[in-house]
């Protein structure tokens, strides 16, 4: 095979081939014995019929473009093998001089990711922040165990604060026009939770069951759905029910119905211990991020649009899962962000979409330049840990499937370069 390779641009390369006899002869040879399975003749049985009977019996034009497709593929390969070449796409071929089985020539044109040029990576090292529980933390949780536990009964007084109330309540515009997801039916809020926004909940101290209330309040700016910061909205609310919440007296009895603890103080000690666990995790995490992040800002690496698209439709998908999860549609989100789709994928997809392409590309090259690998024995351990946690036949058969296996591996290999970066 003879080829030149040009590149348009950065993110474009354009091969131009020309196929050598013998490398024609061998993929003639290789497409007649995958035809002559397929072919009945008298006198010898299903596959046994020589190549030269073989090839005077079949189609003669898918003949052709069988041969054709396996040379454009295989010619194609080696020479982006050749090259080094990331292509993102299949390329786009066009034939110039095409004689069946003795000639061939063609351009490829392809998408390709850009030369990666990484910055002193070892040297980029990023603080550690300190991991610490504080008696603080641990009381929380304590008091949330408290609230789950805790007993509600109906009471016929004013609502007060620490009170459970179960209310209907509907918000407006100033337009008198009612807000879509700012309603609730028979909804119960602990006053003092802070859980509505800051205003609400104070307005409901003093009510009783059967009471009605009507109050504005003005939305944070900082609030989760963009299209109502900073917006006033008119509550009409009533009052259900009012429920005082008995929370359990904190004592040894109490930390006996937790667990295996006797007394108060073992469950404390539980509670720091596990969330000492978590915080290690999370901060092993966000400085994993962070190094990953800095060294990310430092690297340079031409993408083509291709390959950003890709990413944000993947991107679409796990927000399209995620709203399904809190109960709201794709559609509803990108009405309550304000935008269409064209222009929340640009201003709110896009720039992650980069960002995670990039990352995967540098630990992708830092592990190829560190000579990081994957074990067949890791690789085991990790799917025996995994069908340990399944108990649908189902669910374990699938990670067998090879390219759950390979994916898995992936995740592997960017786990031991991402250790080997914060090491």
């Amino acid at each position: 095979m003879k080829f030149t390779i040009t590149h348009p641009n950065e993110t474009s390369a354009q091969l131009h081939i020309t196929a050598e006899q013998h490398e024609l002869d061998k993929y003639k040879k290789q497409v007649l014995g995958r035809m002559q399975q397929q072919v009945k003749m008298a006198g010898f049985r299903k596959g046994t019929a020589p190549l030269e009977l073989v090839e005077k019996q079949i189609d003669q034009n898918a003949y052709q473009q069988e041969f054709l497709d396996e040379a454009l593929s295989s010619l194609y390969s080696a020479a982006a093998r050749s090259e080094k070449l990331r292509p993102v796409q299949s390329p786009q071929v066009t034939i110039l001089k095409f004689v069946p089985f003795t000639s061939l020539e063609f351009e490829a044109t392809v998408p390709v990711i850009g030369k990666i040029t990484l910055p002193d990576y070892k040297k980029i090292k990023v603080a550690k922040k300190e991991s610490k529980v504080t008696a603080a933390d641990v009381d929380e949780v304590i008091q949330n165990l408290r609230t789950r536990a805790s007993v509600k009964n109906d009471v016929t007084r004013a609502a007060k604060d620490s009170d459970q109330v179960w209310i209907d309540f509907e918000g407006f515009d100033q337009k008198g026009k009612a807000i879509e997801r700012a309603d609730g039916k028979d909804y119960p809020l602990v006053l003092g939770s802070g859980t509505f926004i800051p205003g609400f909940e104070p307005e409901l101290v003093g009510k009783k069951a059967g009471d009605t209330t009507e109050f504005t309040l003005t939305f944070p700016k900082n609030y989760g759905v963009k299209t109502m910061q900073g917006q006033k909205v008119t509550f009409k609310v009533k009052v259900n029910k009012v429920q005082e919440v008995a929370l359990p007296k904190l004592d040894d009895a109490f930390a006996t119905t937790l667990g295996p603890f006797k007394t108060l103080d073992q469950l404390k000690t539980d509670i720091k211990t596990q969330l000492a666990l978590d915080k290690d995790n999370e901060v092993r995490r966000d400085h994993e991020a962070a190094t990953l992040q800095a060294i990310v800002a430092k690297t340079k690496v031409a993408l083509p649009q291709e390959i950003i698209d890709e990413q944000i439709q993947m991107l679409v998908s796990e927000v399209r899962q995620n709203a399904v999860q809190r109960g709201q549609t794709y559609e509803e989100l990108l009405k309550a962000e304000g935008k269409t789709e064209d222009q929340y994928k640009k201003d709110v997809l896009e720039q992650e979409a980069i960002d995670r392409v990039q990352a995967g590309l540098v630990l992708s090259e830092i592990a190829t330049i560190e000579k990081i690998t994957v074990e067949a024995s890791e690789l085991d351990e990790r799917l025996n840990a995994l069908k340990a946690q399944y108990r649908d036949e189902k669910m374990r058969a699938e990670l067998d499937n090879p390219d759950n296996q390979r994916e898995i591996a992936q995740r592997i290999l960017t786990e031991k370069t991402i250790k080997f970066l914060t090491k």
